[in-house]
């Protein structure tokens, strides 16, 4: 079963691999710099279309964040 304290590591792990600052993302994002502070502390979680942005500008895979694959791309769940 995946929880969101799982989600909230692979964000953390992205943004810090992205070489983006929570400030540069929220800006690109055009959110409060606090918003992307609130998805890290696992305070908030970002709406759908945010969600997408923000893998789109971290350059990760969704099913990563999620925690459905791995970072090379392999499953990590069992049918």
């Amino acid at each position: 079963m995946y929880t969101l304290e799982q989600i909230r590591k692979s964000l953390i792990d992205a943004i810090k691999n992205s070489g983006f600052t929570q400030t540069e993302i929220a800006e690109r994002l055009h959110i409060k710099p606090q918003s992307v502070n609130d998805y890290v502390r696992g305070k908030s979680m970002p709406a759908l279309d945010t969600f997408a942005n923000l893998c789109a500008i971290l350059d990760i895979e969704s099913d990563y964040i999620l925690g459905l694959i791995d970072i090379e791309g392999n499953k990590t769940y069992k049918k």
